[in-house]
């Protein structure tokens, strides 16, 4: 078979399969008397062999080796393939994801692209400093895209950064609660608690909402951060949620002074001091725990925690007894 019916058979082209010639990957079997190259079956099986292993990206010298070397066995330099293509298809991603936020950020001209691309490649600084700057210049002159900065918080271990990102995201467009919301899904805890901390900074009922659903959420800490967040706005939604977080003495303190906080007028202050109650009553509360329910009580005004202090202060928990006893002095002092 001549070489042009060679390469409208194969798909391969005159010209390419002169330079397979010329390299040694293919050598016709034959000369015609006219003396043009002459293809024999195996010939074109040799260089549908090449195409194929063109096809998953090795060069043609490794195809040399894999066709010619007996012992060469493919197991390593397929590993290599496997990571080289890898790497290849993550600096494409990250390309991608660059070339989506310049346009999402919309610029009206070059200098506009360019100060966007530098903010970009800011954010993603070795220097803490330079992290800072650019959540702090974002939107000053062209914005950032919102996905960006979320991204940059919810990997940013510096809180001063962190906190620069959070107030640029509450100068954002209002998105970043759908995007955050998102990553309270994450399997890394990390994420999970940045991210709720971040939603916990921004103001409006978006966030809010979030954080709302976040009470329900199988991660204690993030139900904790939520609840925090929402206690401190008044939300009495999130008693339940404070109040488990002082049972189980984790930021204890901090959950005690923001239901001291929304027990700020007498019929919510009553609600707080019946659901502590409740929970000291409890069978399943253990001796630590009602100590700290008892501690949380001190700064829960109102009848409804005056009785219960009194009734702890024949607890047969000397040590409940004591606090409870010593709390009642104290707000018998105030009156």
């Amino acid at each position: 078979m001549l070489i042009g019916e060679v390469a409208r058979r194969s798909g391969v082209s005159a010209r390419m399969l002169r330079h397979y010639e010329s390299l040694g990957l293919v050598r016709p079997s034959g000369r015609t008397g006219s003396g043009y190259r002459e293809y024999s079956g195996a010939d074109i099986r040799r260089i549908l062999h090449i195409e194929s292993l063109r096809s998953l990206g090795l060069s043609l010298r490794e195809i040399g080796r894999a066709l010619d070397e007996p012992g060469f066995t493919p197991s390593a330099l397929v590993g290599d393939l496997i990571r080289q293509t890898r790497a290849r298809i993550a600096a494409e991603t990250e390309l991608l994801t660059r070339l989506r936020r310049l346009d999402a950020a919309d610029p009206a001209g070059w200098e506009d692209a360019l100060r966007v691309v530098a903010l970009l490649q800011a954010l993603g600084s070795t220097s803490a400093d330079a992290r800072q700057r650019a959540a702090l210049s974002s939107g000053d002159a062209v914005p950032v895209p919102v996905e960006a900065l979320v991204e940059a918080v919810l990997s940013e271990p510096e809180p001063n950064v962190a906190g620069a990102l959070s107030w640029a995201l509450a100068r954002s467009d209002g998105s970043a609660a759908e995007l955050l919301a998102v990553a309270l899904g994450s399997t890394e805890a990390a994420v999970r608690e940045r991210a709720v901390e971040t939603l916990a900074e921004l103001p409006g009922e978006g966030p809010a909402g979030r954080l709302r659903e976040a009470l329900d959420h199988p991660d204690a800490v993030v139900r904790g951060h939520a609840a925090l967040a929402l206690g401190a706005r008044g939300e009495d939604g999130a008693v339940p949620a404070l109040l488990d977080m002082v049972v189980a003495g984790r930021r204890d303190t901090d959950a005690a002074d923001t239901l001291g906080v929304l027990a700020s007028d007498e019929a919510t202050a009553d609600r707080v001091a019946g659901a502590m109650t409740a929970r000291l009553a409890d069978t399943a509360t253990r001796a630590p725990a009602r100590g700290r329910l008892t501690q949380a009580l001190a700064d829960i005004p109102g009848a409804v925690a005056a009785r219960a202090l009194a009734e702890l202060s024949h607890d047969e928990d000397r040590a409940v007894a004591l606090t409870a006893t010593y709390l009642l002095r104290l707000r018998e002092g105030t009156r």
